[in-house]
């Protein structure tokens, strides 16, 4: 018994001194790597919008009876009397900023099927036009460019006479241009 004893003692003596053996064998083997940097980040800007003070009426068009440009926002009012009046005005995107943009896309308000017997609608975008919504445009506008665009309403003889409006009428047209960020 007192061999047997002495046995498991040297046993366990042998499996601590092999732990720990392997232990000190392992942190000899371990290495911790560091990494230590600085970055310095530039300052930057999101500025696509409109030049505010450059409109322009197209020649022979119906004067505005009134229009304002905003940094992202223009508005006009325009009375057209007859067939072959025409409201046409050019106005200016810009991107201001410190990185590229990319036109995503243009939503554009739809004209009734009765109203689209007697009007046009088109918005240009740097020189191609648009008369209704388009998505997956991805057109470039780099740091510094201007584009120009158009805004032109026509008033247009249809094909019956009884498609002419009977009475004055106010027809509300939007557009949306949808800029993000160049990858």
């Amino acid at each position: 018994m007192k061999k047997q004893k002495n046995f498991q003692l040297a046993t366990i003596s042998v499996l601590v001194f092999a732990v720990l053996f392997m232990a000190i064998g392992f942190a000899a083997y371990a290495q911790t790597l560091k990494i230590n940097g600085t970055v310095n980040v530039a300052k930057s800007k999101w500025s696509v919008h409109f030049v505010e003070n450059d409109y322009q009426e197209e020649a022979n068009s119906v004067a505005a009876t009134n229009h304002s440009v905003g940094e992202t926002n223009f508005s006009f009012t325009a009375d057209l009397a007859a067939p072959g009046d025409y409201y046409a005005a050019n106005i200016k995107v810009v991107n201001d900023g410190t990185f590229n943009a990319i036109l995503d896309s243009i939503n554009m308000s739809t004209l009734s099927e009765e109203q689209a017997k007697y009007l046009t609608y088109t918005v240009e975008y740097g020189g191609t036009p648009f008369s209704a919504s388009a998505s997956g445009l991805n057109t470039a506008l780099t740091v510094g460019q201007t584009v120009d665009v158009l805004v032109r309403v026509d008033y247009v003889q249809p094909d019956d006479a009884a498609d002419l409006p009977q009475e004055n009428i106010t027809v509300n047209l939007s557009a949306d241009l949808n800029y993000s960020q160049a990858n």
